[in-house]
């Protein structure tokens, strides 16, 4: 009797092996990066380059007959001993304390008040609202903050005339300047810092948080105890993130106050903008650029070994 194959029989037939044969070149994955990968080089990686090998050098616009020579370490032992610069880094380092503490206590409040409401198109509708000052830009917040500070029409100088007090230059007067931007800076990124703080409510076990409300009733130490730890990490993203941010802060403060009066708002990134594009040395702005980004990055490591923790699973 004859016996018909069976499909078994069928699939037990040898397979190719494996990388036998050339491969064919695919240029699809060329053609899909290679767009950005060159728009990150010319935005990004070429503007860097430029910069380090700038600070190496003489460079000055205004003297264009001099050429570029290389001075070495020069350029950074002139930054080194320049007393503006410090002053404006001090400057930025106040408007960060005067900053950064109230938008995180501001914006774990808000994330605690979101996660415990009932209401959830109340809930709903607060989180569009928080996108909306993050979504402009730095240029727009600043022509609306000279609508609101401004001394004769401003709103603000309108609401406190209601109840008996005169105009006060917010703008024009030193103080008042350094306090009007860091009010202005803490209305648009407070709610960034809440809704991260918002994500990382949501990622507390419910189970936990009923667990330890059963230990106490005290909410401070169940924020402390359980909730605590589950923001860190993204906490210790929004101080990074917003440290660089306050570092390279300019149109905000260039359009309110162009580092004014005299030199009471100048932060570091306005004054090297000054020197930069208002003396025309390149060499020494792009040494003090330089400076600033080694900072951002031993101010990151400093926040990673401090504040970041690994949740236990």
């Amino acid at each position: 009797m004859a016996v018909t194959p069976t499909s078994s029989s069928a699939d037990a037939r040898p397979l190719p092996a494996v990388g036998s044969g050339r491969r064919r070149f695919d240029p699809m994955p060329i053609l899909m990066l290679g767009p950005a990968v060159l728009a990150l080089f010319a935005i990004g990686l070429y503007p860097l380059f430029y910069a380090l090998r700038s600070s190496f050098q003489f460079s000055q616009l205004t003297k264009p007959y001099l050429g570029t020579p290389w001075v070495g370490f020069d350029n950074y032992l002139a930054v080194l001993q320049d007393g503006l610069f410090w002053g404006a880094l001090g400057r930025t380092f106040q408007f960060f304390l005067y900053t950064m503490p109230i938008q995180v206590v501001l914006g774990i409040g808000i994330a605690l008040l979101l996660d415990g409401t009932r209401w959830r198109v109340l809930g709903a509708v607060s989180r569009v609202l928080l996108v909306l000052p993050i979504a402009m830009t730095p240029t727009v917040v600043g022509l609306l903050g000279r609508l609101v500070y401004n001394r004769d029409f401003g709103v603000l100088n309108w609401l406190i005339g209601l109840v008996g007090l005169g105009p006060v230059s917010w703008l024009g007067s030193p103080s008042p300047a350094m306090i009007t931007i860091a009010l202005t800076d803490t209305w648009q990124w407070t709610p960034f810092v809440a809704l991260v703080a918002l994500a990382g409510l949501t990622s507390v076990p419910p189970d936990l948080v009923e667990a330890s409300r059963l230990e106490t009733s005290r909410r401070w130490d169940i924020f402390r105890n359980v909730q605590l730890p589950y923001l860190l990490p993204g906490l210790t993203a929004v101080l990074i993130i917003r440290t660089v941010d306050i570092l390279k802060l300019f149109d905000a403060v260039f359009v309110l106050t162009r580092g004014g009066p005299g030199v009471s708002t100048e932060l570091i990134s306005i004054y090297i903008q000054r020197v930069g594009f208002r003396v025309f040395d390149i060499g020494i702005a792009s040494a003090q650029a330089v400076l600033l980004l080694i900072l951002c990055i031993i101010l990151a490591r400093i926040y990673i070994r401090l504040f970041y923790r690994e949740i236990e699973s």
